[in-house]
């Protein structure tokens, strides 16, 4: 056998396309990079070594993964965000680009020592970014599910992140505590979407997915209680999901103001941060 990575890549992006799945050429490159564990730009400038058998198969094996709609980032088990390599699987959901805006206008009202809540933390992506960023801060992350806060572990462990985690419903785990800044990327999307989303996003955790009749139940809990766990002009930083910035805003007008919404590479209305009132506003 005589298989070059460009004849892998072709066979690879193939096989991806007959099964439907988006941008199957770059999902060919990232996983024979996997393979090869190279990364995929010098993969591409050598494309004539010829794979060993044993690469080979290894290959094929993660291609009929990828072919079934299993997310590639699962499959890699790796995803990067604001810099950082956070390791992914079922556990929790993936994180994505478009969450780096939220993480960015977090990062820019932190300033000294300051005591931030990561709620909902998921992978730990929005918390663990923020204490690797501005180290002097104080980071709990929080969730309700264990799985997915077994992952926030191992990646405080592996990019060397000092933050608490705590495990519990919302705000239950930080009961009489305050914080500086809290920021979220609560589930969003509604009950009625299941089974009717991406195939891909169909594999990730429904319990980071769904969010009730109209996906707004977590931000109604949030507005409720996040004044109760703010110091004074603390600071509230929340995704949300397409058409939501209008309902998401209201639920916050009348314990934040400054409420201002933000906007993702692409121009989206992606999340929000919002101001706790002082006691002239209220």
């Amino acid at each position: 056998m005589n298989i070059t990575v460009f004849q892998a890549l072709n066979m690879g992006e193939e096989q991806l396309l007959f099964h439907q799945v988006p941008d199957a050429r770059l999902d060919a490159e990232y996983l024979l990079a996997g393979v090869l564990k190279v990364p995929r730009l010098p993969l591409l400038l050598d494309k004539q070594r010829v794979l060993t058998e044993m690469e080979y198969g290894a290959y094929c094996a993660l291609l009929q993964r990828r072919a079934q709609r299993e997310p590639l980032q699962y499959i890699l088990q790796e995803q990067p965000f604001m810099g950082l390599s956070f390791r992914t699987d079922p556990r929790a959901l993936i994180p994505r680009n478009d969450t780096e805006c939220v993480c960015e206008e977090a990062l820019r009202h932190i300033r000294g020592r300051m005591q931030v809540l990561d709620l909902c933390t998921g992978s730990g992506a929005l918390g663990i970014a923020i204490k690797k960023l501005r180290p002097g801060c104080d980071v709990t992350l929080s969730d309700l599910s264990e799985e997915a806060l077994s992952l926030a572990r191992e990646n405080a462990d592996r990019l060397q992140a000092d933050v608490r985690i705590l495990q519990g419903d919302l705000f239950a785990p930080v009961q009489g505590e305050k914080f500086h800044l809290i920021v979220s990327n609560p589930p969003y999307i509604p009950d009625m979407l299941r089974g009717k989303l991406q195939a891909e996003v169909e594999k990730e955790p429904e319990m980071a997915l769904f969010a009730g009749a109209d996906g707004l139940a977590f931000y109604r809990q949030i507005a409720k209680e996040a004044p109760l766990h703010l110091q004074e002009n603390g600071m509230l930083v929340l995704e949300f999901g397409d058409d939501q910035a209008a309902d998401v805003c209201a639920l916050l007008q009348e314990d934040f103001e400054n409420i201002v919404v933000i906007r993702d590479m692409d121009g989206l209305d992606r999340g929000v941060s919002a101001r706790l009132k002082g006691r002239d506003g209220q």
